[in-house]
């Protein structure tokens, strides 16, 4: 078969950059019988998609990447290129990676559709401030159901929620998991580098850690102000926050701002730390630093930073609205989101004992090593087989 892929997303270092990059790097290597077009409307990282891939390149006057920042949707003229592009005859099916980037087509081609999660629609007004942004993407997503052949989605956790929201059967919703990249280990004698030590980062120091956006689903406010308590009490005076995560080139909706008006009144900005956007050979390095990883989120589809934290040694405390409590098992604490109460307590548990650190660190490192992008690519390359026999 020739698969045409829609790649628009390839350059984004958030999930779903990192997600496409991962996958679609793991499937065409896994894939020997059928041919990739990856469709891109960016030439920004077009090195790193896999050799046996050809590129075509679509003009965008914005490309998919940057447009939510830019314009807050795509221009109808650069949906329009990528629509023709992808609906020109010569393709059997065609692959969206997320319907972040889904456009309409007019072809025979069967059509695999990939929805990570449903904060958008139960969380808008924390996704997405604009009223006609919103009509927007409702208006995206429907279509392509509608146009689906293949729904796919990240996790069991995700394929039920997708399904309330829906009203769709579950079994209609594929399954294709995700996993940590093989960068993200136990590092032996894990060292401050340079980079790190430039942005506050020391060694020996107690750190909690968040990576991830700053968009207001994350729930960072609440995982703040619990901060805030711990920082106070004379036993964790040594803890200091890092938070991950890029917040001067954000493309999605941030609430950045306010959450550092929120440290600034609780007289903790020298107890927090914002590195912006960290490339993974220093990501994984914190991480092995790490004292505890937060993701208090009040949704996740999968949790991508949960999974690379336990497997790079690091407890997790996460929400318990996502699939990690299955994913991870004991390699992490998991607390509803709107408990902040529980969260101190979590976080108390956890810094104060050395051996539950240990036992969170070993049974994350077991569960984190059954999830691989080689399994991910099998299970796509099956929903592949299974509609190509259609």
């Amino acid at each position: 078969m020739h698969i045409g892929v829609d790649a628009t997303g390839w350059q984004n270092k958030r999930g779903y950059g990192r997600h496409m990059r991962a996958l679609l790097g793991a499937l065409v290597a896994l894939d020997l019988e059928n041919h990739y077009t990856f469709l891109m409307d960016s030439t920004e990282a077009v090195e790193t998609v896999p050799a046996a891939a050809k590129v075509v390149l679509v003009h965008a006057s914005t490309p998919t990447a940057l447009a939510a920042s830019a314009q807050g949707n795509r221009s109808v003229g650069d949906m329009l290129a990528m629509s023709r592009a992808m609906s020109k005859p010569g393709f059997d099916l065609l692959i969206f990676p997320t319907v972040y980037s889904f456009v309409p087509v007019a072809s025979r081609a069967k059509k695999l559709v990939m929805i990570h999660d449903v904060i958008a629609e139960k969380y808008p007004q924390l996704t997405m401030p604009s009223r006609m942004a919103q009509l927007f993407w409702h208006t995206k997503v429907a279509l392509g159901r509608w146009q689906a052949d293949a729904i796919v989605t990240v996790s069991a956790y995700a394929r039920q929620t997708i399904a309330e929201h829906f009203k769709l059967n579950p079994a209609k919703i594929l399954v294709v998991g995700e996993a940590s990249d093989p960068v993200f280990r136990v590092l032996p004698a894990a060292q401050v580098t340079p980079a790190l030590t430039s942005l506050g980062i020391a060694q020996g120091q107690r750190y909690i850690v968040y990576v991830g956006g700053f968009a207001p689903h994350k729930n960072l406010a609440m995982a703040v102000s619990v901060f805030a308590q711990l920082a106070a009490q004379p036993e964790f005076r040594d803890v200091d926050l890092v938070m991950v995560g890029e917040y001067k080139k954000e493309v999605f909706h941030s609430c950045f701002g306010a959450i550092k008006a929120q440290i600034e009144a609780l007289g903790i900005s020298k107890r927090v730390i914002f590195t912006g956007y960290l490339p993974d050979e220093q990501l994984v390095v914190l991480l092995n630093l790490a004292t505890v990883l937060v993701l208090p989120s009040f949704l996740e589809g999968f949790g991508l930073p949960a999974v690379e934290a336990a497997a790079a040694g690091c407890p997790v405390i996460a929400t318990t609205h996502s699939p990690l409590p299955e994913l991870l098992g004991s390699a992490g604490l998991y607390v509803d989101p709107i408990q902040p109460e529980a969260w101190r307590q979590a976080l108390t548990q956890v810094l104060a004992s050395d051996s539950l650190r240990q036992t969170m660190q070993t049974a994350g490192l077991a569960a984190t090593a059954k999830l691989t992008w080689a399994a991910a690519a099998r299970q796509m390359l099956g929903v592949i087989e299974g509609l190509a026999t259609r």
